[in-house]
Order: C-alpha cells, then sequence, then structure tokens
C-alpha cells in the first residue's frame, strides 16, 4: 500500500461563533482608515498639483480660504484617527458623515475656484466608486442621487453667468459633456460597483466560514486520530495486566503467600504508569496545554521514544535499532499520533515475526519526504487477502485484533505530509517504509 500525502485550540470555536458580530465592525474600521489615508493623499497631490500650476501660470487663488480648508481637512484627519484609537463600534451612518464631509470640502474649494471648470470636480467620482465598495446599496444609491445634483447645480449656476459668444459656446458644450460623462459613470458605478462590491464581501466570507469549518474538522480528525490512536496503545499493558491479574486470582490464599509477586506487582505498576501516560497525553492534546505550533524535535529524539516505549511495554521482543549518529540531529516535527503510528507498526511487526525485528532510520533520496524510518519483520509475510485492502479500517489476520492499527497509522503519517509503503520481502517477512518531511 501506498498513499501521498492545523490544529486549532478549541477556544476558537467561541471566536468562530462571534465572528459574525465582529467582522462588520473590523470592516468598518478599516474603511474608516482607508477614507482617512485617502483624504490625506488627496489633500498632498492638491497641494502640490496648485504650487505646480502656479509656478508656470499665475493663478488667481484664494490663499486664505483654501488654507483655512486644509487646516479643516488636517483637523478632520487627526480627529478621524483619533477616532480609531477608540476602539467601538464604526457604523455604516458613521462612514456616509466622513464622505459628506470630503464632498464639503470639496464643494467649498470648487465654490473659490471656478466651480464645475475645475477639473477637481471630478474628484466626486473617486469618493462615489469608495462609496459604492464601503456603503450598503440604500446609502449608494443616496450619494449618487445627491452628486448628480450637486454637479447639476455647478453646471447650471456656470451656464447662466457665462456669456454667449462663439468659444463660451464651445466651452458651455464641453462643460455639458463633462457632465454627461460624470452621470452616466455616476450611474455605473452605483449599478456594477456596488453590486461587485458585494459579491466580493459574499465570496470572502463564504471562504473565511469553509477555512474556519476546515480547521474544526481538521481538529476534530486530529483528537478522533489520536483517541483512537491511544485505545490501541492501551490494549497491550491492558492485556499484559489482565493475564497477571489472572494468574493471581487462581492463586489460593497459601499460594500467595508462599510465591514471590512483587515483581509482578511492579510490572503492574509500570502499566497502569503507561496506561495514565497515554490519557494525559490526550487530555493535553484536547485542552492543548502545549504550544499551538508543532513540536520540534530531531530524529534521534524520536526514535529513542519509540525504543524506549517497545523496550517496556515489550521487554521480551527481539527489536534490534539501527541509527547512525550522523543522522540523529535531522529535525522534524512529529506529533503524537506520529509516536503512536511508529509503534503500532513496530508492534504489529513484532507478533508476526518469528525471531527478530529491524528499526532503522535515515536519509532517502526525496528532496520531498527525506526522512525514512525501516521496520522489517522475518515473519511469513502480508497474506494478499490483507494486501489487497491494506489501509482499510478492521483489516486484520489476528481474532483478537480490532484490525485499525495500520489504518491508524496511515491516516497519522498522512496528516503529517508524509507516505506509508509496506510491502512482501523476497527474502522472507515484511517491511514497512515510512517516509516523512524534515522540519
Amino acid at each position: 500500500m501506498k498513499t501521498d500525502t492545523s490544529d486549532n485550540t478549541l477556544s476558537s470555536i467561541s471566536a468562530i461563533l462571534g465572528s459574525g458580530m465582529h467582522s462588520a465592525g473590523t470592516t468598518s474600521r478599516q474603511s474608516l482608515q482607508r477614507l482617512l489615508l485617502l483624504r490625506m493623499l488627496a489633500t498632498i497631490i492638491c497641494i502640490l498639483g496648485t504650487a505646480l500650476f502656479h509656478l508656470f501660470s499665475p493663478l488667481d487663488i484664494p490663499i486664505l480660504i483654501l488654507s483655512c480648508v486644509v487646516f479643516a481637512i488636517a483637523l478632520s484627519i487627526g480627529a478621524g484617527f483619533w477616532r480609531l484609537s477608540r476602539f467601538t463600534y464604526i457604523s455604516q451612518l458613521e462612514l456616509v458623515a466622513q464622505l459628506l464631509a470630503d464632498v464639503a470640502f470639496l464643494v467649498i474649494v470648487l465654490l473659490y475656484t471656478e466651480g464645475v471648470s475645475n477639473p477637481l470636480i471630478s474628484y466626486l467620482l473617486v469618493l462615489l466608486t469608495v462609496g459604492a465598495t464601503i456603503l450598503r446599496q440604500a446609502y449608494v444609491n443616496v450619494f449618487a442621487t445627491f452628486s448628480i445634483i450637486l454637479y447639476t447645480a455647478f453646471l447650471a449656476d456656470q451656464l447662466q453667468n457665462e456669456h454667449t459668444d462663439h468659444l463660451m459656446v464651445n466651452f458651455q458644450l464641453h462643460l455639458v459633456g463633462m457632465w454627461v460623462t460624470f452621470v452616466v459613470s455616476a450611474l455605473l458605478i452605483t449599478l456594477f460597483v456596488t453590486r461587485m462590491a458585494e459579491a466580493i464581501r459574499a465570496r470572502e466570507l463564504t471562504l473565511a466560514q469553509s477555512r474556519e469549518k476546515e480547521m474544526r474538522n481538521e481538529q476534530l480528525i486530529a483528537i478522533g486520530t489520536l483517541a483512537a490512536g491511544t485505545a490501541h496503545a492501551l490494549g497491550t499493558p491492558l492485556s499484559t495486566m489482565a493475564v497477571l491479574l489472572t494468574e493471581l486470582d487462581k492463586m489460593t490464599n497459601e499460594e500467595l503467600v508462599r510465591t514471590p509477586i512483587k515483581e509482578d506487582i511492579s510490572l503492574l505498576r509500570q502499566q497502569v504508569t503507561r496506561c495514565k501516560e497515554s490519557l494525559n497525553q490526550l487530555t493535553a492534546f484536547y485542552n492543548r496545554k502545549e504550544s499551538t505550533e508543532p513540536e520540534s524535535m530531531v530524529l534521534g529524539e524520536l526514535m529513542d521514544v519509540v525504543k524506549d516505549y517497545i523496550v517496556n511495554i515489550h521487554p521480551s521482543a527481539n527489536v534490534l535499532f539501527h541509527l547512525d549518529d550522523t543522522q540523529r540531529q535531522i529535525a522534524v516535527t512529529p506529533d503524537l499520533s506520529l509516536r503512536h503510528a511508529i509503534i503500532n507498526l513496530v508492534e504489529n511487526a513484532i507478533k508476526a515475526a518469528h525471531q527478530q525485528v529491524t528499526v532503522s532510520s535515515g536519509i532517502s533520496a526525496s528532496k520531498q519526504l527525506p526522512i525514512e524510518i525501516l521496520i522489517r519483520d522475518d515473519g511469513p509475510g502480508i497474506p494478499v487477502s490483507v494486501m489487497e485492502n491494506m489501509g482499510e479500517p478492521f483489516i486484520s489476520t489476528r481474532k483478537d485484533s480490532m484490525g485499525l492499527g495500520i489504518f491508524l497509522a496511515n491516516a497519522a503519517i498522512q496528516r503529517n505530509d508524509g507516505e506509508i509503503e509496506m510491502f512482501n520481502m523476497k527474502s522472507g517477512g515484511a517491511m514497512s517504509v515510512i517516509r516523512l518531511p524534515a522540519a
């Protein structure tokens, strides 16, 4: 069999449930910040542009009035950033008020700088486009209508006050053409940009919900896999305890007095400790008492953990561990389920072996999966009937087994972006090859 291949704390569930309430506030806060930055940028560009044009062609500019407008804009930007520092909800009406403040500053500038003849009047389209991306449809409709009325008022005032010579008629036609372009652009923005913005927001919300759902599912799968692995790991010590307790229970009081049972009691205590450690590990994983980042360890430490478990749980098994000293410091990122997977495969090899099991690890030729762990036994090999369904749950050749060992091992290794391959050796026995990525 060969298969190719995020954890989060349970407290994230409360954040997920509350994300619907907080997402709107966060979006409004970001929108206000961008509005203030846009206001600042537009003001700086207008000041620089006016100064540049004044150098080449002196303009009749009301310096005092425009300086007051710039000062008022600076005050509004400062007040806006102070508002952002207050961690309170920012409503849609507040964003509308900010846009209307921009319109008010623009109207004052236009009133003293040629009105509709000033190209700066096109900045209304910029404000309308911004509003279409951050406001609800009803507010955008009102803002678009107000912008068209405002532009029309400026145009009507300009046409009434101009003389009707030939050049001025052409200029008036130009102004009317600009007005038509503005109205068409405003309608297009209101109809299409708003819908596009709503579609993008809905898509982002759907993607966010999908990501949160996937994180919850992955956490549940991780916990379920580890729980099943823990149950599988408890089988051996519980079986050992059952055998010892059955033998002690059959003894009479006189036999118990004559028989030295201290070693049996010590073995029972070791098995109970093993069971308790497995359950504590499962509880720690569930509560995430450990770091949320993947645990980092080297290959030598991982193999030492596996060896310590096998030696203590299967003291009579003939298991040889081989690891080159130059490869002990290779970084790996295993979790508890991966350790369970390796131990399960070694235990399966012990049960299948006639005399000996060999566990070795080292570097493979694969760049994606450079870490390789080999588990070999000298048993009869894997039956064809089992090989055809390898990796499926509840497949086993032993009556006392649930058939979950290989299934859980495969699931754990896949979660760690690795792969497992199992095959029969020509010289006899079976081999399991685990390939893992380096940390």
